[in-house]
């Protein structure tokens, strides 16, 4: 296989990255910065996916293409949102197309169906929604669209959609919880019992890749998209405070309303963009409908199609692999009492996944 990863310097690019190349695969990444934690056999095209010319070279000779690339986050400017994530999948679909590549894995999000309610069990039947709280789950819902729908007997397309990505090298997840934590500025929004799905790193490449087996005239998967998670919800505020514990760090203790919190949100939506202040404001509407509601789904489809293996359950137990084996992968060093970022050794992810949702 002539492989190429977008987005492949991230945290789940250059994991299916690696393992493409150890199955023997030929193995190229696109992305926006350098990345020496690649293996040097890895070969790197620099550069934007809203260059099409750009894309277009780097897919030169290439058969199969895994689409990680995006511009995650709760906030920023719309067209920012919409030039990296819809147009830029554009790109790679018109790139496909003139250079005879067959495969196309698109790395989706659960986020895509989420309006603002609770998603408890549902499959990929389920619409999507009329509106959006943010643009990062707006634009992934177009370019998933594109995606399917440039489905043909020249181009076979699929889309995964996992949710909440973590494991060694995370950049995002349990980082960001810890970092919120250690600064006092985490709060349970709503119940506190809510359930989501999360993924190991393991089981969102396994997916990816099954995905990419079945993908072809002979395959049941074209055309699809594919909710993918660890086969079980946690309860987010309980896996939380599993976490916290094994860090030795205080559980969470403050407590705010769902719709104090969304109001709030909706509040700091407003003060944050006529002021135009580029940061991520502390609380938004969607920020408040993550943590205060269910998002599990049903992943039937995945098991029946076999696009998904779940090889373990990795919540951080001491049945399990420590946790704390993975935190040095992800920027943090251990202290007399507490773990903290370490500023020289952070885990770069220029180009994905997921920060709320991935």
């Amino acid at each position: 296989m002539q492989a190429l990863v977008t987005g492949g310097g991230g945290f789940l690019g250059s994991s299916i990255a690696r393992a493409l190349l150890k199955q023997g695969n030929n193995v190229s990444v696109i992305g926006r910065g350098r990345y020496p934690h690649l293996p040097s056999s890895i070969k790197a095209f620099q550069g934007d996916i809203r260059d099409y010319d750009f894309v277009n070279k780097s897919l030169k000779d290439i058969d199969t293409i895994f689409h990680t690339a995006a511009i995650p986050g709760i906030w920023g400017p719309a067209k920012e949102f919409y030039s990296i994530n819809v147009q830029g999948t554009e790109n790679i679909i018109k790139a496909c197309r003139n250079n005879l590549v067959r495969k196309l894995v698109f790395t989706s999000s659960p986020s895509v169906v989420f309006g603002n309610s609770n998603l408890e069990g549902v499959d990929e039947s389920i619409p999507y929604p009329d509106e959006y709280l943010c643009d990062y789950p707006r634009t992934k819902a177009i370019a998933e669209k594109l995606i399917l729908d440039a489905n043909c007997s020249n181009l076979f397309t699929v889309a995964i959609r996992p949710h909440l990505i973590w494991g060694p090298g995370d950049p995002h997840l349990v980082p960001r919880i810890l970092q919120k934590a250690s600064n006092n500025k985490l709060m349970i929004v709503g119940e506190g019992k809510n359930q989501v799905d999360i993924i190991y790193i393991d089981n969102a490449v396994s997916a990816h890749l099954k995905a990419c087996e079945a993908l072809g005239p002979n395959g049941n998967v074209a055309g699809k998209a594919y909710f993918v998670s660890d086969g079980k919800p946690v309860i987010l505020w309980e896996w939380i405070a599993n976490l916290l514990n094994r860090m030795d760090m205080p559980n969470v203790s403050r407590k705010i309303s769902y719709d104090t919190a969304a109001k709030i949100g909706a509040t700091l939506e407003g003060v944050y963009g006529i002021f135009r202040i580029k940061s991520e404001p502390p609380m938004t509407r969607f920020l408040a409908s993550q943590l205060a509601t269910s998002h599990y789904f049903n992943i039937s489809r995945a098991k029946k199609d076999d696009v998904t293996i779940i090889k373990a359950n990795y919540l951080p137990t001491k049945k399990n692999k420590p946790i704390e084996d993975f935190l040095p992968d992800c920027g943090f060093q251990k202290n007399e009492d507490s773990w903290t970022i370490n500023v020289n050794n952070k885990f770069k992810s220029p180009d994905f996944i997921e920060v709320v949702d991935k």
